[in-house]
């Protein structure tokens, strides 16, 4: 499932690519920023190529300027239902929206960063009560049968720690799992010097 090779002598070329794939037959391709081999695993620290965004609501009976009631969408079904207004909206930017695997992406070039357009947010999580504040930057507003919607990137990229075997196919790690601490804080810190 790559479109390259893994150097095991951890090698890296700057253009890198590998693509993941989700249950659904999604693809997202991602650079590798950083590897790391074990005595038999190849573990790989990916950033996609595209800029991911993310899709939050308002609740229908909150204040605009509660943004405590705010919802990060990620039902597959809502995303499919409102994709169609999100994608036009954003192409009003030069944008243009995917429905990539993981995460949605979009591919152009982003408006300038501007101070007002810079939302630090603690979303709710299925899997968790509470996330860690993110800031986001405002791409577009759209509505959908009455609904507001809003797009929005993180400012923060987005990383995906990934396992590439001797046959080349490539899995998502969990970062939570206590075993790959070690291993995910070795990649980032190789990649921030």
């Amino acid at each position: 499932m790559s479109s390259s090779q893994y150097n095991p002598d951890n090698e890296l070329d700057d253009a890198e690519i590998v693509t993941l794939t989700d249950e659904s037959g999604r693809s997202l391709e991602c650079y590798i920023e950083n590897a790391l081999e074990t005595e038999d695993v190849a573990y790989l620290l990916l950033m996609p190529i595209d800029t991911p965004v993310v899709i939050l609501a308002l609740d229908d009976e909150a204040e605009e300027d509660d943004l405590s009631e705010t919802f990060l969408i990620e039902d597959e079904t809502e995303i499919v239902k409102i994709f169609a207004d999100a994608k036009a909206v954003l192409a009003e930017l030069d944008l243009t929206l995917k429905h990539t695997a993981y995460t949605l992406t979009v591919s152009g070039e982003l408006p300038p960063l501007e101070d007002e357009g810079i939302l630090t947010l603690e979303l709710n999580s299925e899997e968790q009560e509470r996330l860690e504040p993110e800031e986001l930057q405002f791409l577009a507003s759209f509505y959908h049968l009455d609904q507001k919607y809003s797009i929005y990137t993180p400012l923060t990229p987005l990383l995906f720690l990934a396992t590439y075997d001797n046959f080349g196919k490539i899995e998502l790690v969990s970062p939570d799992d206590e075993d790959i601490q070690p291993i995910l804080e070795d990649l980032l810190f190789d990649e921030m010097d």
